[in-house]
């Protein structure tokens, strides 16, 4: 099966939020092709949480799972660090009161 770019995953996602009304922004524009991608859902309260693609081990299934929530100060750092190791990749900010991502729907969960 033919993987996506990172670039085409990214306008995809991003146009899929516009269509709910949910604002989302690129903090960081990675590497076109192969850049991995996090989300950070900013609820707007000073809470954040910050989303990374992985893989399940017992399926082989591509999923999103968190990879740190809390104190919006704490998942910037979380976030810092690991563009320390990967410059590569891209960051999409969504900013939702009600912490819409669109993350588990058909077509992005995985």
């Amino acid at each position: 099966m033919a993987r996506l770019t990172a670039r085409f995953w990214v306008d995809a996602y991003l146009a899929r939020l516009r269509l709910a009304d949910i604002p989302a922004f690129v903090v960081a524009h990675g590497d076109d092709t192969g850049g991995a991608v996090l989300v950070k859902l900013n609820t707007l309260d000073g809470k954040a949480k910050v989303f990374q693609r992985s893989i399940d081990l017992m399926s082989g299934a591509r999923v999103w799972i968190t990879l740190a929530e809390g104190a919006e100060s704490e998942v910037d750092a979380a976030i810092a660090r690991q563009k320390g190791y990967d410059p590569d990749l891209w960051v999409i900010e969504v900013e939702d009161r009600e912490g819409r991502h669109l993350l588990d729907q058909d077509g992005l969960a995985g």
